[in-house]
């Protein structure tokens, strides 16, 4: 496995860029096992998802799924190569490291031992890209598994968990809301419909329904924040400062919990914004502010006794579960496909997306563990 992480973590696949290279590699190492693979490509050919099984043909088995991009390092101070595994006082530094590379490399090797074995049950591996701009790459992989005749059984996305066992996440919705009003000189700026401060209004309407999501919304403690949040994480506007703006674009998004009317809330947002520019129109009919839908992807939400959460907690012997703050790609194979998901990977979320990013030996050699049990089980039949 070592080798193989070190192999993967040289791979610069921050989303922006080609994965393609990575997944020639990972799919020679799997021909030359006798691993038949399959690459399911994007329009340009550069990136790719890579879909593989060794075993028993027309039986479920389990999916082991794990993302290959990574977030960009620009802008973080690194004192090892970000594109590099460095081994260090008991932690595996590079980008990707937790998040979620080191998973990627268990995944891979387990696949390489099980091809050895005389399974009963077969082992499938599903890698995919553009994960961390939300999980857009996964859906054509997921298009493939809904046309194919036999789906995988259950499915374990290795997102860091610290190898616990995770049933759920939030789901989320980006959106955009685009600010119209009318440019003027700034020193007749009252004569002019300024879009940066209707950007600036609409931002006060999203942090007023946060309030009352929070206070009268739909609640569960086993998130750190118990309650569908709404968050605004761009705002751009405006060409210099005596330039009153004419066009101002705000990207936000909705990260709900199960149950959560998100409809509703859109058009909550959607009524508060024309009642921004409503009373402006006399003066200025091209005011608007206009929400629209980006992307989305849904929340997971197995329940504590179902059977891929007993099968999972007795490969890593944990006891309990939880839930994770940040979304995976589980909620797609869960909601599209109806396959059982939980996630449970090595290292902690708290070291992603960080210059510096490590995941802990310790926390690798207990993910080797889980996979040489779980291969075990396949070979026995479950």
């Amino acid at each position: 496995m070592r080798d193989i992480f070190e192999q993967v973590m040289l791979f610069d696949t921050v989303s922006a860029r080609p994965n393609i290279d990575l997944m020639h590699y990972v799919q020679s190492l799997l021909a030359e096992a006798g691993i038949a693979s399959q690459l399911i490509p994007d329009a340009t050919g550069g990136k790719a998802n890579l879909f593989a099984t060794t075993g028993p043909e027309g039986v479920g088995g389990v999916m082991l799924s794990g993302h290959t991009d990574v977030v960009p390092v620009e802008g973080q101070v690194w004192t090892v190569p970000p594109f590099a595994l460095t081994e260090m006082d008991g932690r595996y530094y590079g980008r990707g490291a937790a998040d979620m590379k080191g998973f990627v490399a268990c995944a891979i090797a387990a696949m390489l031992e099980a091809a050895k074995r005389p399974l009963k049950v077969p082992l499938h591996l599903a890698l995919s890209y553009d994960e961390e701009i939300g999980c857009m790459g996964v859906r054509s992989l997921i298009d493939m598994l809904d046309a194919a005749p036999v789906r995988p059984r259950f499915c374990i996305v290795g997102e860091p968990t610290g190898m616990q066992v995770a049933t759920g996440h939030k789901g989320k919705i980006a959106l955009r809301a685009t600010c119209t009003g009318r440019e003027g000189h700034s020193a007749l700026a009252p004569m002019a419909l300024n879009a940066l401060h209707l950007a600036a209004d609409f931002v006060n309407v999203i942090r007023a329904l946060q309030v009352r999501v929070a206070e009268t919304g739909l609640r569960d403690g086993d998130y750190d924040v118990p309650y569908t949040t709404l968050h605004v994480g761009k705002l751009n506007g405006g060409v210099q400062v005596n330039i009153v703006p004419n066009h101002a674009v705000l990207d936000f998004e909705i990260r709900s919990l199960a149950g959560e009317d998100t409809d509703a809330l859109i058009a909550d947002l959607r009524a508060a914004a024309e009642a921004i520019v409503a009373p402006l129109r006399a003066d200025f009919p091209e005011a608007a502010i206009k929400v629209e839908r980006l992307w989305d992807y849904p929340g997971l939400g197995t329940a504590s006794d179902a059977g891929v959460v007993n099968f999972v907690k007795s490969l890593t012997g944990a006891n309990g579960t939880f839930k994770v703050a940040f979304g995976t790609e589980g909620g797609l194979f869960d909601a599209r496909l109806g396959i059982p998901t939980v996630i449970c990977g090595p290292g902690s979320m708290a070291q992603g997306h960080k210059p510096n990013e490590f995941v802990a030996v310790e926390q690798m050699q207990r993910c080797q563990e889980m996979m040489a049990t779980l291969i075990d089980r396949l070979e026995a039949g479950f």
